[in-house]
């Protein structure tokens, strides 16, 4: 069984602030997630593991971007997104 025979995957762009570790300006940036959310049914063939796995599972998402450029027209220089979480459970 896979992660995608449990789960239905959405794109979603959030907002964030953060500032450039080279120019230090703040500026509000959008970082694009996967939101998967729990099927409301389980899959028809499903052995016992399988089962468990499916009511263990919870809704989550996962950050798509690392690297983000900077907005300052001087600057543009890329940077990594600091200390943010990349899975996120809902």
């Amino acid at each position: 069984m896979h992660e995608r025979d449990i789960f239905d995957e959405k794109q979603e762009v959030k907002q964030a602030s953060f500032s450039c570790p080279h120019c230090r300006e703040r500026n509000d940036y959008d970082v694009r997630w996967i939101k998967r959310t729990k099927r409301k049914q389980p899959p028809k063939n499903m052995n016992q593991n399988d089962r468990a796995m499916f009511d263990k599972s919870r809704d989550y998402m996962v950050r798509v971007d690392d690297m983000l450029a900077c907005r300052n027209m001087r600057c543009r220089k890329r940077f990594e997104i600091p200390s943010s979480q990349s899975v996120v459970f809902i």
